[in-house]
C-alpha cells in the first residue's frame, strides 16, 4: 500500500499547536511562548545567511624550483625548435616583465630538451594542491572529513578522475561531500570559485567549503615560434592557494573576513573578446595559449562593465550622485567632452586592492582606470615580482602580502579583482572582521621586511 509522506515545517507545526491552544483555552503564558517561538523561527529564516573567510594559505615552491631570468633565457637559447627572433622576443618581454629571479617553475620544465608529459603535469598538480591543503588543514587543526563543499579550479589541466576527486582521495574526505572541478575558466576562476562557494554555503547553511586554486604549467608551456603564444612562458609561474569559507554563525569569532559581494561579468558573446585569450595550435601544429593584442582593450571594456555593476553596491551615495550628474546628465546635455567624464573614486569604498597579477600591463591599466596610487597597487606588483603570474591564485598572494605587512585592520574593505579567458572580469568584496596578524604559515613572512622593492621598468638579462 502506497503512502504519501508529507514533510511538516516547524512553522506549520507551531501554528497547529497555537490553534489547539486557542480552541482549548490555553493559558496566556502558553500562547505567548508559542508566539515567541514563531517569531524566533521567522527571524532566523528571514535573516540573510552570512559567509565568512576563515583562513587561507598560499603555495611556495622550494628554492630548487627557482628559475632565475638568466637560467630561463639559457633554456630558451638551447631549444633547437626555436629561432633567433623568437628568442629575442622572449628576452625583451622578460626584461620588462617586473618578474624577479625568485619565481618558480616545475622541475620538468628545466630539462633539456624540455619534456611535456601527463606524468609530469600530474606530479606538478598534486604537489601544489596537496601542499596548500595540508598547510591549511594543519594550521587550523581541521579534520578533512569536516569539509562539506570542495571546489578545485585549474584552467588548462582537466584530468580524469578530476582534480577534486584527487583531493578527496588523498585526504579521505566524506563520500557525501559536494565536490566541483572548474576548468577552462582562466585566471578569474579564483573569484568565480568564491562566488560558487558563496551560493552553496547560503543554501547549505552551517557548512564548510574548501577552495583550491592552481594552474599547471607543464600542460601549456609552448615550444613553438608564435609570439602571441610565447607570452605565457614569460609570465606564468608555479603557485596555488587553499581557502576555507563557512556559513556557520559560530565561526564568526574565528573568521578573518566577511564576504559582502561577488560580481561576475562575462563578454563571451563578443567574438573579439572570446578569442583574445585562446587555446589553439600554431602553423606547426604545436599547442599553446594565444594572447592577442586586443586583450588590454577588451579587459578595459569588461572592467568598466564590472564596475558599473559593482559601483551601486559599494560606493557612497554622494559618489554615485556625482557620477550620475557629471556623466549621464552632462552627456545628454553635451556640456562636457567625453575625455572629461567623471570616474568614480573607488578608494572611498575600499581600503585595499588585490589585483590579479596578469602582468605588468594589467596592473598598470588598473592603476590608471581606477586612479590608484603606487601603494594601492603595491601588493599586486610585489606579488608579480616575487611569485610571477600564478593565475587564479594570485589574488590570495596579494592578500597574504597585505596581512604580512599588518596593514589590514578591523572594518577595512578589500577588493579582489581578476580577469580571465572568455573574456571575463570577476570581483569579490570582503570586510575585515578583526585586526589580522600574520602567522607562521604566511609565505611572505621571512622576507617581508625587504619589501616593497624598487622594480625597474627594464633590466638587462642577456650576456654581454
Amino acid at each position: 500500500m502506497n503512502q504519501t509522506i508529507q514533510r511538516v515545517s516547524p512553522i506549520s507545526l507551531t501554528m497547529s499547536e497555537l490553534k489547539t491552544l486557542l480552541s482549548s483555552g490555553g493559558s496566556i503564558f502558553e500562547i505567548f511562548a508559542v508566539l515567541l517561538v514563531l517569531h524566533l523561527i521567522y527571524q532566523r529564516i528571514r535573516r540573510r545567511a552570512k559567509v565568512y573567510l576563515l583562513d587561507f594559505t598560499c603555495y611556495r615552491a622550494p628554492d630548487s624550483n627557482r628559475i632565475p631570468m638568466s637560467t630561463l633565457l639559457e633554456t630558451i637559447y638551447l631549444d633547437d625548435n626555436i629561432d633567433q627572433e623568437s628568442i629575442d622576443f622572449q628576452a625583451r618581454v622578460l626584461e620588462r616583465s617586473w618578474l624577479s629571479n625568485q619565481t618558480s617553475i616545475p622541475p620538468s620544465l628545466t630539462e633539456i630538451p624540455l619534456k611535456k608529459s601527463l606524468s609530469s603535469v600530474q606530479i606538478e598538480a598534486m604537489t601544489t594542491l596537496f601542499t596548500s591543503v595540508e598547510d591549511l588543514l594543519k594550521k587550523n587543526k581541521l579534520n578533512p572529513r569536516s569539509i562539506d563543499v570542495l571546489i578545485t579550479n585549474c584552467s588548462l589541466h582537466a584530468p580524469t578522475p578530476s582534480l577534486s576527486a584527487m583531493v578527496i582521495n588523498k585526504f579521505h574526505m566524506r563520500s557525501n561531500i559536494k565536490s566541483f572541478n572548474l576548468s577552462g575558466m582562466g585566471c578569474a576562476a579564483g573569484v568565480l570559485s568564491v562566488g560558487l562557494a558563496n551560493d552553496l554555503l547560503k543554501v547549505h547553511r552551517g557548512s564548510l567549503a574548501l577552495i583550491v586554486s592552481t594552474e599547471a604549467l607543464n600542460t601549456h608551456w609552448y615550444i613553438g615560434k608564435d609570439r602571441s603564444m610565447l607570452l605565457t612562458n614569460c609570465l606564468f609561474r608555479m603557485g596555488a592557494a587553499a581557502v576555507l569559507m563557512s556559513s556557520n554563525d559560530h565561526d564568526r569569532g574565528n573568521a578573518k573576513y566577511e564576504l559582502l559581494h561577488v560580481v561576475r561579468t562575462n563578454k563571451a558573446k563578443d567574438d573579439r573578446a572570446y578569442r583574445c585569450i585562446y587555446q589553439d595550435i600554431d602553423y606547426e601544429e604545436k599547442q599553446g595559449v594565444k594572447i592577442t593584442k586586443d586583450v588590454i582593450s577588451v579587459a578595459g571594456d569588461v572592467l568598466k562593465m564590472n564596475l558599473v555593476s559593482l559601483g551601486p553596491l559599494v560606493l557612497p551615495y554622494l559618489e554615485q550622485l556625482q557620477y550620475v550628474i557629471q556623466n549621464i546628465l552632462c552627456k545628454k546635455l553635451k556640456i562636457f567632452k567625453a575625455s572629461s567624464f567623471y570616474t568614480p573614486n573607488f578608494k572611498t569604498a575600499f581600503e585595499h586592492f588585490c589585483i590579479h597579477t596578469g602582468g605588468r600591463a594589467v596592473i598598470q591599466a588598473m592603476e590608471m582606470n581606477l586612479n590608484l596610487t603606487k601603494e594601492d597597487i603595491e601588493p599586486s606588483k610585489m606579488t608579480l615580482h616575487r611569485f610571477g603570474n600564478t593565475s587564479s591564485s594570485s589574488i590570495w598572494y596579494a592578500l597574504s602580502y597585505l596581512e604580512a605587512k599588518r596593514r589590514i585592520k578591523k572594518g577595512d574593505r578589500v577588493l579582489q579583482i581578476a580577469f580571465g579567458s572568455g573574456f571575463k572580469c570577476n570581483s569579490a568584496v570582503w570586510r575585515c572582521i578583526r585586526d589580522v596578524e600574520p602567522d607562521t604559515v604566511n609565505k611572505w613572512l621571512d622576507f617581508i621586511e625587504s619589501y616593497p622593492v624598487d622594480v625597474p621598468d627594464s633590466i638587462n638579462i642577456r650576456p654581454g
